[in-house]
């Protein structure tokens, strides 16, 4: 760990390269479908604090999300909108494209992140360069990357205008992949984690379970504290209010220093989503 992240409240926020504050707490909308479900997942995560919506154009619930920040009543300024770029629409053009299509499906004016969902080889360079152009024009706040090794990023940087502010990678005690973590660190990329539970994998470990009784917290309430400790950004994603409640209540505790490296030992480069030296879709 570098600098100790001030961790406040369910609003509190990390600081991107180019000063845009990211609420470190998000709810992802993975697997939620474009119907009521996912409305009033959005709707229901807003009304309860959160700040930070993340979708994809893969996930196809974007239109479902854009209704569900529109019917919550929170101003659009206050939202932390996230989506991203499809592999088949990676490449210069396309991307442009993907960004409209994007824009009209979630009724917004502008996103506030913009991520290249995945490494497509020869074709995320000309795609990081559609998002430096919408940057530019001020149509994205901030732009970034998912599933970025550091190779992807060494050779990204090496022709980029505009180092990636975000890379959104898998994450848990199974895959912490600290090198990257503090690659990104030193470059002043924000690490976010997607699969922050290992599909579910996580509540049955008997050692998160000794560590959630430690603290009078459960294994999940363990594992987001976790992440925001190291300074990742968490999206845990939910369709349950009760759920996205429980996520949310990580802010009246602290895990100590020993745990944190406990959690962190727990490594064993195990993924439970694709590699992404290797992926094909």
């Amino acid at each position: 760990m570098q600098n100790k992240p001030i961790i406040t409240d369910i609003q509190g926020s990390f600081t991107l390269g180019n000063g845009v504050q990211m609420p470190y707490l998000g709810l992802g909308t993975y697997q939620a479908n474009n119907e009521q479900e996912v409305v009033d997942a959005v709707k229901g995560a807003l009304q309860l604090g959160y700040r930070h919506i993340d979708t994809a154009s893969a996930y196809k619930n974007e239109e479902g999300v854009g209704q569900g920040i529109k019917e919550s009543g929170i101003k659009r300024e206050d939202i932390f909108v996230v989506t991203k770029v499809w592999n088949a629409d990676q490449g210069y053009e396309s991307t442009l494209k993907a960004l409209e299509d994007s824009l009209n499906r979630l009724g917004l004016e502008y996103l506030d992140l913009y991520l290249i969902h995945w490494p497509v080889k020869d074709k995320y360079k000309e795609t990081w360069k559609a998002l430096e152009y919408l940057y530019a024009q001020k149509k994205i706040r901030a732009i970034g990357v998912s599933n970025f090794l550091k190779h992807h990023l060494e050779d990204l940087m090496e022709d980029c205008k505009i180092v990636p502010m975000v890379n959104q990678m898998e994450f848990h005690p199974h895959l912490v992949q600290q090198d990257l973590i503090d690659f990104c660190n030193e470059n002043d990329i924000q690490y976010e984690s997607w699969s922050p539970f290992i599909q579910g994998k996580v509540f049955d470990m008997d050692i998160c379970n000794d560590l959630a009784n430690k603290y009078g917290k459960s294994i999940a309430q363990i594992i987001l504290r976790w992440n925001l400790q190291k300074g990742v950004v968490a999206i845990p994603k939910s369709v349950h209010i009760d759920r996205m409640a429980s996520n949310a209540d990580i802010f009246d505790f602290e895990l100590s220093i020993e745990d944190i490296i406990f959690l962190d030992g727990l490594e064993n480069g195990q993924r439970s989503g694709p590699d992404p030296d290797n992926f094909n879709f």
